[in-house]
């Protein structure tokens, strides 16, 4: 998912409700940031903050939800010194406010494991609220709220090495090898898994799950790293796998670890 994106918004208006149809473009920008992540029990109120740094103009804004496999529903669309409007949606589960033209804030209150989702905040310069049109909107990254029904389990993290079976021999120097990074056992789902050959990042060759796996019980990543022949058949080289876990609190780094072996092969040029 890329950080931030930059959608076509259809507005459908009328006395009830406003409804939103979006289109996204793959255009990336920085321009609106909101909290990242909230780790929360039941019964706690969630608060999350957006803020953009575009045109003045931009003092629309409207928060998404999007729950776990389901598409975005649109929550509340709000204007500076103005009462939000939550359509049909009940008051009685958020508040919003929103002072300033830049800036607002939303509210999730009474938690249930069942609010757990992400939430997207957008801004929009449209100020027609009477016919049918196509705006430019600035999404944020997207608020990950989740909240917890069990104690935090932190991650174990484990790298196997590369099956003998591949890439037997070094006769073409782009043969490769890949290593496999399990992270088990964990709850909730708030990881990001990243590799470093000898200490410095890597991200060619790295291909990992797009989301975290529930096996009914923990959460599973895998990340899979191909490295060149050569690489890994040089002893004492180090290839480490982090899975940084956000416990509540802070961000907290496990990692696991293989080093690279002797080759058992000549290499003739």
């Amino acid at each position: 998912m890329s950080p931030f994106i930059i959608g076509t918004v259809s507005l459908l208006c009328t006395t009830e409700y406003l409804f939103m149809c979006l289109i996204l473009a793959d255009i990336r920008t920085n321009n609106v940031t909101q909290t990242p992540t909230l780790l929360l029990k039941t019964g706690d109120s969630a608060q999350m903050y957006c803020h953009h740094n575009l045109h003045s103009s931009y003092y629309h804004m409207y928060w998404f939800q999007q729950l776990p496999g389901e598409s975005l529903r649109l929550i509340v669309h709000m204007l500076p010194y103005k009462a939000p409007d939550f359509g049909n949606i009940s008051q009685k589960k958020s508040s919003a406010n929103k002072i300033v033209s830049e800036s607002g804030a939303f509210t999730v209150k009474h938690l249930e494991p069942s609010d757990s989702g992400v939430y997207l905040c957008a801004v929009s310069s449209h100020t027609d609220l009477v016919h049918c049109a196509t705006y430019e909107a600035y999404f944020g990254a997207g608020t990950k709220l989740t909240v917890l029904d069990r104690n935090i389990e932190r991650p174990k993290v484990k790298v196997f090495k590369p099956s003998a079976k591949e890439c037997q021999n070094d006769k073409h120097k782009k043969n490769k090898k890949t290593l496999l990074c399990v992270a088990s056992d964990f709850y909730p789902d708030h990881v990001n898994v990243s590799w470093q050959i000898d200490g410095v990042d890597v991200k060619d060759g790295v291909a990992t799950d797009h989301s975290a796996h529930w096996n009914g019980t923990h959460y599973r990543i895998t990340s899979r790293l191909r490295v060149l022949f050569s690489q890994w058949f040089k002893p004492g080289k180090n290839f480490t796998c982090t899975v940084n876990f956000f416990d509540g609190k802070q961000i907290v780094p496990y990692v696991g670890w293989v080093t690279g072996i002797r080759s058992m092969f000549i290499y003739n040029p």
